[in-house]
C-alpha cells in the first residue's frame, strides 16, 4: 500500500521554524495499528491521518482527522490541524473559506485570517491547585501557582525563568495522563511557554497549539485582553495570536511546506 505524506513546519513562516507534523491524506482509514507504526516511524510529536467527510449538512469542507504521537493515539493537537489545513487549503480545497475538522475532541474549525490560519479550539480555564510534589521535582524549581487542566500548568516570573528551565523528563512523565505547561510574561509579547509531554512520547515540544487552550483564557483574564501575542520557546520555536472567545479559542498561526513524498507499508 502506498500512501502520500507530508511534512509541514506549523507555526512558522520558514521552514526549519515552529513544530514539524506529518500528514497523510487517506481516501479511507487503514487500520489503527498501521497508523500508529506510522507514527513511529515518522518520529515526530504527531502525524495526522484526515479522510474526506461528508459536508453535505455542514458549510465548509469537512474531513475526518485523528493525532497519533510515536506512542499513542491523542484526543487534541493544535500544530498538527494547523499543518492538516494549510496542506487541504492548498493543494485540496483551496476554494474554500472554511474547514471543518471531526475530531475525538468533536468538531474543530480552521479559517483564513489577515494572512494566517486560525484554529477554533475548546477553552480550558482550570483551577488554581497545590503543586505536585513530581512537578515541583520534574522541573527543579517552584511556580508562582499552578493550574491543573488536560495539562498541569506552572506560572512562573518571567521569561528567563522559562528559558532556564531543565527538567527532569523522567520525573514528569509519573504526572501522566498530564503533560506539564510552563508560561510566565513574555519579553517582547504578552506571554512565552514551553510544554513538556515525556508519558505521550514528547519529551519537549517546540510548539504547541492545544497548551494554549489552557494558556489563552489564562493570560486573558490575567492582562484584562482577548488578543494576544504568544511564543514558544523552545529550541526551534514558535508565534502564535490567541484570542479569548469565551467558550472557545482562536489560536492563529503560518505553516511552510518542508516535505512531499510517498511511503510505502
Amino acid at each position: 500500500m502506498e500512501l502520500s505524506i507530508f511534512q509541514i513546519d506549523a507555526f512558522a513562516d520558514r521552514v526549519f521554524g515552529g513544530n514539524p507534523a506529518a500528514i497523510c491524506p487517506l481516501d479511507s482509514w487503514v487500520p489503527d495499528d498501521v497508523m500508529q507504526a506510522i507514527a513511529a516511524e515518522n518520529n515526530l510529536a504527531e502525524t495526522a491521518f484526515f479522510v474526506a467527510a461528508d459536508s453535505k449538512d455542514t458549510d465548509g469542507a469537512c474531513y475526518d482527522l485523528r493525532w497519533f504521537t510515536p506512542t499513542l493515539e491523542v484526543e487534541l493537537c493544535g500544530h498538527a490541524t494547523l499543518a492538516s489545513a494549510f496542506l487541504i487549503f492548498e493543494r485540496f480545497a483551496p476554494d474554500a473559506e472554511i474547514l471543518r475538522f471531526r475530531t475525538r475532541s468533536g468538531e474543530l474549525t480552521v479559517t483564513r485570517q489577515e494572512g494566517q490560519l486560525f484554529l477554533d479550539f475548546p477553552s480550558y480555564p482550570g483551577p488554581v491547585v497545590d503543586c505536585p510534589d513530581a512537578l515541583i521535582s520534574g522541573l527543579g524549581k517552584m511556580p508562582h501557582e499552578v493550574i491543573e487542566g488536560p495539562n498541569y500548568m506552572a506560572v512562573f516570573g518571567s521569561e528567563a525563568d522559562i528559558a532556564a528551565l531543565e527538567p527532569d523528563m523522567e520525573m514528569l512523565a509519573t504526572l501522566h495522563p498530564r503533560g506539564v505547561i510552563a508560561t510566565a510574561p513574555g519579553d517582547a509579547v504578552d506571554f512565552v511557554s514551553r510544554y513538556f509531554g515525556p508519558s505521550f512520547g514528547v519529551p519537549e515540544d517546540p510548539v504547541t497549539g492545544s497548551a494554549h487552550c489552557m494558556l489563552t483564557p489564562y493570560w486573558a483574564t490575567r492582562l484584562g485582553k482577548t488578543r494576544m501575542d504568544a511564543r514558544q520557546i523552545s529550541t526551534r520555536g514558535g508565534a502564535l495570536v490567541c484570542e479569548d472567545r469565551g467558550d472557545r479559542v482562536g489560536i492563529g498561526g503560518q505553516a511552510v511546506l518542508y516535505l512531499e513524498g510517498k511511503i510505502t507499508v
